[in-house]
């Protein structure tokens, strides 16, 4: 790939132009305008740093080798990625036969309060409790809880409808809710 410069302030359809036509440095800026959102969603969602770091080089990879799949019309180059992104860790999720089990090692902590012990442990149970939610619902957790999206994005990334999207994230705090206050340890 050849580098030019002045990529920053072109959008995600140029840059994708000029990366299929061989500039690195566009190629580049779109990895670090949308490698941070991506890591996050895989990473919420398997639950696995490792995988996360996986999926968000596949995509990529995927994005250079197979950018003709990309249809500007259909949505934004984010939203293509997230999707690309959810099938990679569905995928993952399927050969590895089951969910991401979460670290069970306790971390080291010298004269830590009461308190902070118990945030850690609500904290933890959260996680496994959102690990535990089908992909659907797990899916819109990540976007609007964790990720702070509004539905209208939410939906657009998930290629469903808004309506759809407050729907699962409802059903999703309900059963996350019902968990929680039943103290269940989930297995995932």
């Amino acid at each position: 790939m050849r580098k030019t410069a002045a990529t920053g302030e072109r959008s995600d359809d140029e840059l994708l132009q000029m990366s299929t036509r061989g500039d690195e440095e566009a190629f580049l800026t779109l990895y670090h305008r949308h490698q941070g959102s991506i890591f996050r969603f895989a990473l919420h969602m398997s639950g696995q740093r490792e995988t996360a770091e996986e999926v968000t080089q596949e995509v990529f990879l995927a994005l250079l080798s197979e950018s003709r799949k990309y249809l500007a019309e259909r949505g934004d180059l984010q939203a293509y990625l997230i999707g690309v992104a959810r099938n990679k860790v569905r995928r993952q999720i399927r050969q590895t036969r089951g969910f991401a089990s979460l670290a069970r090692t306790e971390p080291v902590v010298e004269a830590a309060s009461f308190e902070a012990l118990s945030r850690e442990q609500e904290a933890r149970a959260l996680r496994a409790a959102i690990l535990s939610l089908p992909p659907n619902y797990r899916e819109v957790v990540v976007l609007c809880d964790l990720e702070n999206m509004d539905y209208a994005h939410a939906a657009q990334h998930l290629g469903c409808a808004i309506g759809t999207v407050r729907s699962r994230l409802h059903r999703a705090r309900m059963i996350l809710g019902s968990k929680l206050r039943n103290g269940m340890r989930c297995r995932v």
